[in-house]
């Protein structure tokens, strides 16, 4: 019974951790990358930590280029046309 709980309380932790890791701002993330690599870990927790410290991992997408689809932004100055899409009635 006890290994049981035992298990259990590594896995929350280990959920925990990871959840917390994944959700830390980007600079955060490398200054605490950075601080870990400073310890003797093994060799790929080690070379894991060192791509997590390197400035460009703040998003998931560094760097590529814009949709040919995206509408390009107006100016600053001219008004923003309003479009009205036409939805079907709702049927229950």
């Amino acid at each position: 019974m006890l290994g049981q709980y035992l298990v259990v309380a590594l896995i929350v932790l280990g959920c925990t951790l990871y959840a917390s890791w994944t959700l830390m701002p980007a600079a955060l993330r490398r200054r605490s990358a950075m601080a870990l690599a400073a310890w003797p870990w093994p060799r790929a927790v080690a070379q894991w930590l060192a791509r997590q410290a390197a400035p460009g991992t703040g998003s998931g997408c560094d760097g590529c280029a814009r949709s040919t689809l995206a509408q390009p932004k107006t100016s600053a100055g001219a008004p923003t046309p309003i479009t009205f899409h036409r939805h079907p009635p709702k049927r229950d």
